[in-house]
């Protein structure tokens, strides 16, 4: 092993994760093969980074250190992430920066707008970080990059990948009244797991939020996704799809949790891919207008050609 240490720079580097520096190292076991990826070195992931960098944008790709950045961008698909680089919760599978952002950048919008213009993009997916420090959450600041987006690519179909406006009053409607066409709020494991690994979320307030998208716009798509191997058990996989499917959500991900770093929540199992199709077949017969499980699925992965299949599916059922 080698140490660097850094004798010529006086800026004091600030952790990535500094509410976990002091935490004991977790050890996950080894990944199986059907887990691994290749790393990305194609023109087309190289292009887009490059669009990425000359506007100045975040991406979630970059940011939670996803495994399929390469075949993302190759394509030149990509998941922007607005209102910064830094969260204020503090969830123990993230690997976004946490702590106190800055100010938002009110040209921010109008920078995703040229991105999604320059790549071509005919689906585009915008998320971001949780803002607990904004009075509103950060719901305008969404409602102006749809709104961009409109105006510069106006046949361009906009998902959003929202947090959930905890204590937020009106957030929710003012995010929705910009009508993205899909919209997105993770719930990210089971309830029983929320005090360890998403503690500054409430599990029946996110399935309220996607109940309420329903009740205010039923034409909007509704999105959800879980990862699993948090310790979660199958039954409870199971009953968080009734739940959401109480709340008429129409497309559910389930993906395979990997551990960021030692100071993250560890993987407690690899679920097999045999028991993703399981899930899968399953959430289908509850009624899912989409599902998608496999162990690399992540909620912006084919975005593009999953909401051509939403169209589809719900032209075939006449919603």
């Amino acid at each position: 092993m080698v140490t660097i240490v850094d004798t010529i720079s006086t800026t004091q580097l600030r952790p990535r994760h500094p509410e976990k520096v002091n935490r004991p190292d977790a050890v996950s076991p080894p990944k199986p093969d059907w887990i691994r990826v290749r790393a990305p070195n194609t023109r087309g992931y190289a292009d887009t980074r490059r669009i990425v960098k000359e506007n100045g944008l975040v991406t979630v790709c970059e940011e939670a250190g996803c495994p399929n950045i390469g075949e993302c961008w190759d394509k030149k698909h990509a998941t922007f992430m607005i209102m910064g680089d830094t969260c204020t919760r503090a969830c123990a599978f993230c690997n976004v920066k946490t702590g106190m952002p800055g100010a938002l950048e009110a040209s921010e919008p109008e920078y995703v707008a040229e991105a999604t213009a320059k790549l071509g993009l005919s689906h585009v997916v915008v998320t971001s970080v949780d803002r607990d420090d904004l009075a509103d959450g950060g719901a305008e600041h969404f409602a102006e990059t749809i709104r961009a987006i409109r105006a510069r690519c106006p046949t361009t179909t906009i998902e959003i990948l929202t947090p959930d406006f905890l204590r937020k009053d009106g957030a929710l409607e003012r995010v929705v009244a910009a009508k993205p066409d899909v919209f997105n709020h993770n719930l990210e494991t089971v309830p029983s797991r929320y005090l360890t690994v998403r503690p500054g979320a409430r599990y029946f307030h996110s399935i309220r939020l996607l109940q309420r998208v329903k009740e205010i716009d039923p034409t909007i798509f509704t999105k959800s996704g879980i990862m699993v191997g948090l310790g979660e058990e199958r039954h409870e996989v199971l009953q968080v799809m009734d739940d959401l499917r109480s709340a008429e959500v129409d497309f559910l991900t389930i993906g395979q949790y990997l551990q960021p770093t030692r100071k993250h929540h560890a993987v407690m199992r690899y679920v097999t891919p045999d028991e993703f199709a399981g899930y899968e077949r399953v959430a289908y017969t509850k009624g899912f207008l989409m599902v998608s499980a496999s162990p690399l699925t992540r909620s912006s992965h084919h975005a593009g050609e999953d909401f051509a299949k939403l169209q589809a599916a719900r032209t075939a059922r006449g919603r």
